[in-house]
Parts: C-alpha cells; structure tokens; sequence
C-alpha cells in the first residue's frame, strides 16, 4: 500500500487541502483525499476515498467541523464520495469512523486559516435543505408546542408516500424491526416485530388498542387482522391518507381507524393497551410526565403500554446532533433507556420488562439503505438528489451509530396496576422473544 501522506509545513508557507487533512489528522488516514487544488493524500489503492470539488466545499468543512460541514458540502455537490453508491455510503462512513482527528496547535491553525484565506473563512449560505422556516426561527425554550410539533413532524414525515415505499419496502415501516433469525429479509423482521409488540400487551380478538404516532397505520393493521379494535393518531397527513386506503383496501374499516390528530385529542379511554412505536423521540424529555400521564389516563386498570424508541446509551445527553436536527429530525431529543423507565414508572405504571433492539436496528437501517441504492433514479425522480443524498447519508450513519453504541433502541413493557398492586400477569414472559 503507498501511502502519500502530506508532511507537516514549516510554519510561514500555505498549505494545499491535503496537508491541511494531514495537519488536523493523526496516525494513518484509511482513505485516499483529493481536491479542486491538485492536491492529494491517503493510500492510492484505498477502496473509498473523499474528493473535495470546490473552494465552497472547503468552506462549508472550515466553518462548521464535523458532521455537519460535511453534510453541507456533500448535500451541496461540493464533496464526492469515492468508491461507493449515494444510497448507501455506509461503508466510506465506516472507514471515516477510523480516522483520528486531532486539534492543531495555535501556530499550526494559524497557517491553516492563512492557507484558507479570509474568502473561505466566512460561512456560506446552507444548502435549500437545511434552510430554516419560520417556524423553527423561535427560542428555544417554544419547542413542542402543538403547533409546532406538528410542523416538525410534517418536515421528516410528509416527504413523499412514494419514497417511502422506496426506501421502506412493502411494509411502510418506518421503525426498528425485530430479526427472528440470522437470515430473516427485512419485511419478515418487520412482520416479526409487530408480532412481538402484539403478544407482550396480551391483545386478543375483542381488546381495544391506540396505537400513538402510529405512522403508515402497521401496527394498527396487524391488529386489526386479528380482531382488536383499534385506533392510530398520527399527526402526519400524508402517513394518515396511505393508512385509511390500506385499511379499506384490506377491509377492516369495521375494526381500524387512522386519525390525522395530535395524540392528545384522542378523548376515548378504557384501552387494554396503548402501544407507542418511534414517538418518544419526537416529543421532547421534558414532556415525558405528561405524555406518560396522558397513557395512564388511556388505560384500563390491567391494561399494558408498550413504548419503543430510539435512546442514548447513558442518561446524560439529549441532543440527536446538528446534522439530524437540521436536516432530518427537527426538534428531535434523545436520552437513556433509565430516564424512561423513570418516566414511565414516576406516573404510577409498574415496568415488567425492558429489552435493547440496537443491533437489529442496525440490521433494519441496512436493509433500508440497500433499498435506497436499490431504488435510487426512482427515489431522485420523487424527492430530488440532494434529498436523496441527504437520507443515504443519515441512514448509513445510524446504521453506524447503533453498531458502535453510540445509539440504542429499548422496548419498555409496563402495567396499569389494579387495586392493592394487582396486575394480574402471569409470573414469567408470556412472549417468545
């Protein structure tokens, strides 16, 4: 392997974008670098490599390090992916996880900012994707009113039916599916999934379900199919039109309704168990009192809550990073599966049972990413290239992310207890796992 690794400048000379890559960078970079310049870096014979096409692409990575300058340049145009396919650049994301970045001494950031240039030091305009709407231009402390959750969801949710099923496949799930075995497809973990998500809140033919932020309506047809009565809210319009047709077309209209409504404008109770698959995310960690208030309200005594969600390894953080905020999740907050249970329990619900999915949704995201590459001159002709760019992009690097821990998914099972703590469950696991 030849590597062409950039020595470090005597201090007073302008450095090309490769030997600024070298100065930030320490160890050996395992992918090869070039750039509008001339300039190059990195094993020649490395599979992936990254090429620089513009000055503006330089600019988006000097103003705004990490992930998201890099977004900025890539949605742009303005960086290349080598050696890969848009749909599905997990494997580059994954030999750019190995490179090891280090903070240049003041003497070395002061050659590179003069390497740069005042020009390319200044902030361009964010790509069209990124720009922010009125409704995200407000303090922070508005976030997840109604309005503007709705808005939020409306963003990530109503891009396009048509996509969806692209990227998503036959099921319209947009959630972690749960794997059986080894060699299961993705459509028999997602089928796998709503099984398992069934048999631990015990539903049978007769029971009552709400199902809450419940998407394309996939749970709510599978129960439905088997007989409980069930009703979805989602506040996505789009999500809701695809379900309603589904559920006619299936014919269980007498059984399943869709509502396009917040969550908490379902007014029935009495529920024998409410299921929430991907919401928890969206609503924000300071509402969790009352959204698990809200599902207590919701349930008979007996009855069971199943919530699934994406959460931080530790309790500590919130943040989904300025990339997902900004170009996929807005307002997005996630944090640790202990948080939750606290939640959960601090409102009276008795947890029984917790479980991590983390590496079946890295396997989920796999699935969809081959979808997307799969799919790619039809997916662009629908949603445009940069935001096809901008969805391989994120879902190979959750992909990523749940590999590494970085990001976990937990199943959360709990009872609403009876009189005198009854929960009258039986002793052990009903379910097979």
């Amino acid at each position: 392997m030849t590597i062409l690794k950039s020595n470090q400048p005597d201090s007073g000379t302008r450095l090309s974008m490769a030997e600024i890559l070298d100065t930030v960078t320490t160890g050996e970079v395992p992918l090869r670098f070039s750039a509008y310049d001339g300039s190059r870096t990195g094993p020649e014979d490395a599979e992936f490599g990254l090429h620089l096409r513009t000055p503006r692409g330089a600019s988006y990575l000097a103003t705004a390090p990490g992930d998201l300058g890099m977004a900025r340049a890539y949605v742009a145009g303005d960086l290349e992916l080598v050696g890969v396919h848009p749909g599905n650049p997990y494997p580059l994301l994954s030999a750019l996880g190995e490179v090891h970045f280090q903070v240049p001494s003041a003497r070395t950031a002061a050659t590179i900012a003069r390497s740069l240039g005042i020009e390319l030091l200044k902030p361009p305009p964010p790509p069209p994707q990124e720009t922010l709407p009125r409704w995200r231009r407000v303090a922070e402390g508005l976030r997840h009113t109604r309005t503007r959750d709705a808005e939020a969801i409306h963003h990530h949710y109503d891009v396009s039916n048509t996509f969806y099923e692209k990227v998503l496949g036959p099921s319209m799930t947009y959630t972690c599916a749960a794997y059986p075995t080894e060699s299961a497809t993705l459509e028999e973990a997602q089928e796998n999934k709503y099984r398992l998500v069934f048999d631990k809140l015990r539903l049978k033919e007769g029971d009552r379900l709400l199902d809450i932020g419940c998407g394309w309506g996939g749970m709510v047809r599978y129960a439905a199919r088997r007989g409980v009565r069930v009703i979805g809210a989602t506040l996505s319009a789009e999500q809701a039109s695809w379900a309603r047709e589904a559920i006619e077309r299936e014919g269980l209209s007498h059984l399943a309704e869709v509502r396009h409504s917040d969550y908490r404008d379902v007014t029935e109770t009495g529920f024998d168990a409410v299921s929430s698959i991907g919401l928890t995310e969206h609503i924000g960690v300071r509402n969790y009192p009352s959204y698990f208030r809200f599902i207590d309200s919701k349930l008979r005594e007996g009855g069971l809550l199943l919530n699934h969600c994406i959460t931080r390894p530790d309790n500590r953080r919130t943040s989904t990073g300025a990339f997902i905020d900004r170009y996929v999740f807005p307002d997005g907050e996630l944090t640790g599966s202990g948080t939750i249970i606290s939640a959960i329990q601090d409102v009276g619900l008795e947890v029984r049972h917790e479980e991590n999915l983390r590496e079946h949704y890295a396997r989920t995201l796999a699935g969809w990413c081959d979808n997307l590459r799969d799919n790619w001159d039809a997916c662009v002709a629908e949603v445009g290239e940069a935001t096809a760019r901008v969805w391989g992009l994120y879902m190979a690097g959750s992909q990523l992310g749940f590999e590494r821990n970085v990001v976990q998914l937990h199943q959360v099972l709990a009872v609403k207890l009876g009189d005198k703590g009854s929960a009258g469950l039986p002793l052990r696991p009903w379910w097979q796992g």
